[in-house]
């Protein structure tokens, strides 16, 4: 890794070194830097965990990415600094799908300083600063978050209710990298995958979480929730650059399919709630 591109892309001042000061500013630099998106997935374009294309995606073509992306580049920096990274196959919704979620999340345990520490920017509203592997609440900006032990060894992230996914778990020991391939495979390429059916961008900026999920756009900040739709094609790759700072032309194709899904969504709620 060219490891002064990815400092310089997330704009980060000074030398890095191994400790708790440079992993919580790592860490949030990227978090606050770069977006999570999923917009190659909906561009049908291949996605891959390969760290020399996520460098390039993400560092060199100035790109955002999902959690097998975020925090592949995330460990692979922390560890050519001198961390000791652990990779995890973690598991979103596993505590209502089950172990045949295990591997579709990315999960990076960070030991330093006699301490072990959950570090995530993969997770859209995730974590901004890494949090210790320990039971208890935390803030992450306006959400309010938790970490609890659960059955066998696993532990359990749970999630505000006023954010997205609710929760994910992961074990210290279950590291297989074939979980994490066939979990990127299946999320990029099933029709029943929900980053195949809707297109997804976030970022945190200045202690607010922005979402753009489809052509609803919305703030979340302490004070509460705030959206819009978005009008039209060139609107949308407006936002993409001036909100998430992604400079996507080629997203206005995507337009047809946004809409095509939001109408789709607006009648199934329709229709749920009669």
């Amino acid at each position: 890794m060219n490891l002064e591109g990815y400092l310089s892309r997330i704009g980060f001042k000074g030398t890095p070194r191994a400790d708790l000061n440079t992993l919580r500013a790592l860490h949030r630099a990227h978090a606050e830097t770069i977006p999570y998106e999923n917009l190659d997935v909906q561009l049908r374009t291949p996605v891959t965990r390969a760290a020399p294309d996520v460098y390039d995606k993400i560092v060199r073509r100035g790109r955002g990415g999902w959690c097998y992306e975020m925090n592949g580049l995330l460990s692979w920096a922390l560890t050519e600094i001198g961390f000791d990274v652990r990779r995890l196959a973690g598991a979103v919704h596993r505590e209502t799908m089950g172990d045949s979620s295990i591997g579709n999340h990315l999960v990076i345990l960070v030991d330093v300083e006699d301490q072990t520490w959950l570090a995530d920017v993969g997770f859209g509203d995730g974590l901004i600063e890494p949090t210790p592997l320990a039971e208890g609440g935390f803030d992450v900006g306006p959400l309010r978050c938790s970490l609890s032990r659960i059955q066998d060894g696993w532990w359990r992230y749970s999630n505000d209710p006023a954010g997205g996914a609710p929760s994910f778990d992961f074990h210290p020991d279950v590291d297989d990298e074939a979980l994490l391939e066939g979990g990127c495979n299946f999320l990029q390429s099933d029709p029943a995958s929900p980053f195949v059916q809707n297109a997804v961008v976030q970022r945190w900026r200045d202690g607010a979480h922005y979402s753009m999920r489809g052509r609803v756009l919305t703030k979340l900040t302490r004070v509460g929730k705030e959206g819009e739709l978005i009008p039209d094609a060139p609107a949308y790759v407006e936002a993409l650059r001036d909100v998430f700072g992604l400079n996507l032309p080629e997203a206005a194709a995507l337009w047809p399919r946004i809409l095509a899904r939001h109408e789709e969504v607006v009648q199934s709620q329709t229709e749920g709630g009669n």
